[in-house]
């Protein structure tokens, strides 16, 4: 059974992120909200964990995860990029925006794009997702909670708990998210290039 955690959306509690912390390091698998849409998510290393939400989302091993990054410090130790690239997302972010980038060392094999060597990453606008990072002192390895069939994300807390209370530790809940996705921006070959059009702004990737 999932563990409950309402959460106030812009004074979180200590107390419950701490919980939800607890879950992640125990390597648990946690629905928590972002600026955009809920996730799921589960720590670095936590192979179990990446399954699982594979399963929840009847997702192949091909499915790419995003790592939730607490700030622009944390971001850059997990990808590569240049001055031009670097000022570019620095003015983007936090915000709606997923940005893929080539991997550093510091990204687990498994979580790479296999041939591109390339990473998802983003920094939510969202006061509960950055006290969950901020908490857990890592990226968070994540995946949009939209399940198998639906076409929308799932956008109530007691409702996500219903349904995946038994394939989940905690939902986190911080009053309803959206159910737009993510911008995703293609900086791999050091050029942006929209490949979704989602809830942050494309006009400053034009």
């Amino acid at each position: 059974m999932a563990r409950y955690l309402d959460v106030h959306p812009r004074n979180p509690q200590p107390r419950a992120i701490a919980q939800a912390v607890r879950a992640l390091r125990s390597d648990g698998v946690v629905v928590y909200p972002t600026d955009s849409c809920f996730a799921l998510g589960c720590v670095l290393g936590n192979k179990q964990g990446m399954d699982r939400i594979r399963s929840i989302r009847r997702l192949d091993q091909r499915h790419h995860f995003t790592l939730v990054c607490q700030d622009f410090a944390q971001l850059a130790k997990f990808v590569h990029m240049d001055n031009t690239v670097f000022r570019a997302i620095k003015a983007a972010v936090p915000g709606s925006y997923t940005f893929i980038l080539p991997a550093t060392k510091e990204v687990p094999r498994q979580l790479a794009h296999p041939k591109k060597k390339t990473v998802g990453v983003r920094i939510p606008d969202h006061v509960v997702t950055q006290a969950l990072v901020a908490e857990l002192g890592e990226p968070i390895v994540s995946s949009t909670l939209l399940l198998p069939g639906e076409e929308d994300p799932m956008t109530q807390g007691w409702e996500i708990k219903e349904r995946l209370d038994s394939v989940v530790d905690v939902v986190l809940d911080s009053e309803d998210c959206g159910v737009e996705p993510t911008t995703v921006v293609d900086f791999s070959e050091g050029v942006p290039e929209v490949v979704r059009e989602g809830s942050g702004d494309v006009e400053r990737f034009r």
